[in-house]
């Protein structure tokens, strides 16, 4: 993946082709192919595993929880599966979308996606849906703004995901009770 958006980064999106991203990482088109069935979908590798942990901590919060609670427990579940590969890709996949609108729409999809995610998991708990819809997207916005100061701030190894996100996610309530 690293290859891939530093192509991306190097001579744009449209101008990257499988045969290089191949070459890049060391591997063969057919063995790419095995992996992604088409160099789009590199954008969105991890949406699956991430949507799984984040639906899992909120499924896993305690009882009566609430749902802002249950949606931190997500977001503790899934930061905590981040290592520094996802550290270092941060700045490199925020530049290499920026150069493309298609990963644009991408990374869009990738967000919706998560937040369905998360609000499945809070209906499933019994929360009302505009309520689970809310909370689910509010915690898309925390996990992408805690990952974004993450990723692009200080290098410190042992700097864990989870404590940016759970004050991404407390920022954010404090300004949503804000709102009035």
């Amino acid at each position: 993946m690293l290859a891939a958006v530093d192509l991306f980064v190097e001579q744009g999106y449209d101008a990257t082709t499988v045969a290089q991203i191949a070459e890049r990482a060391g591997v063969t088109k057919s063995t790419f192919f095995r992996h992604f069935p088409d160099k789009r979908e590199l954008l969105v590798a991890g949406q699956e595993a991430l949507s799984q942990l984040l639906a899992a901590g909120i499924t896993e919060a305690p009882d009566g929880a609430s749902p802002m609670d249950a949606v931190a427990a997500g977001l503790e579940r899934a930061s905590s599966a981040m290592g520094p590969m996802n550290r270092e890709l941060g700045p490199r996949l925020k530049a290499a979308v920026a150069t493309s609108t298609e990963l644009q729409e991408r990374d869009a999809l990738k967000s919706v996606g998560l937040a369905a995610a998360m609000t499945a998991a809070l209906i499933a708990r019994g929360v009302p849906d505009p309520v689970a819809a809310l909370a689910g997207e509010l915690g898309v916005l925390a996990f992408k703004r805690g990952y974004a100061e993450w990723s692009e701030g200080e290098r410190d190894v042992n700097d864990g995901l989870a404590p940016y996100t759970l004050n991404a996610l407390k920022e954010l309530r404090a300004a949503s009770a804000s709102l009035g």
